[in-house]
């Protein structure tokens, strides 16, 4: 079973939010790492790049494919997680905390309301 983090926001798409102030760490779920398998890349997009809620955020290659990364709300890209770089397998072992891919200025919390917490994301991920 993929651990869920109380506190998180979620997307359909297995990406995570966790709100701080009128900032969002963004990241995939445990779930959609261990889908991926090993990751062995991750582009890091541009900081200050404003970036609309569905918009690609970035991609990242695992030994089985190349996918999407989307961001789930609207906002301004404050930070990438520049230690992707040197080792994206940070995303494998630990995607909650060192594996954390942006950080992102929001600029319309109002989106948030239609993502999933963490008991209602438990519950989409278990049909």
């Amino acid at each position: 079973m993929s651990e869920v983090k109380k506190g998180y926001i979620y997307t359909e798409t297995d990406e995570w939010i966790k709100v701080e102030g009128n900032e969002a760490l963004i990241g995939i779920t445990d779930y959609a790492q261990h889908h991926l398998g090993d990751i062995v890349f991750i582009e890091i997009g541009s900081e200050g790049k404003t970036i609309v809620k569905g918009d690609v955020l970035t991609t990242i290659e695992s030994v089985k494919s190349a996918n999407d990364v989307f961001s789930p709300i609207s906002g301004k890209i404050i930070e990438m997680n520049s230690k992707l770089e040197q080792d994206s397998g940070l995303i494998n072992k630990d995607p909650y905390s060192e594996g954390w891919i942006a950080r992102i200025q929001i600029t319309n919390p109002d989106e948030l309301t239609t993502l999933m917490n963490d008991e209602a994301y438990s519950q989409y991920r278990k049909e």
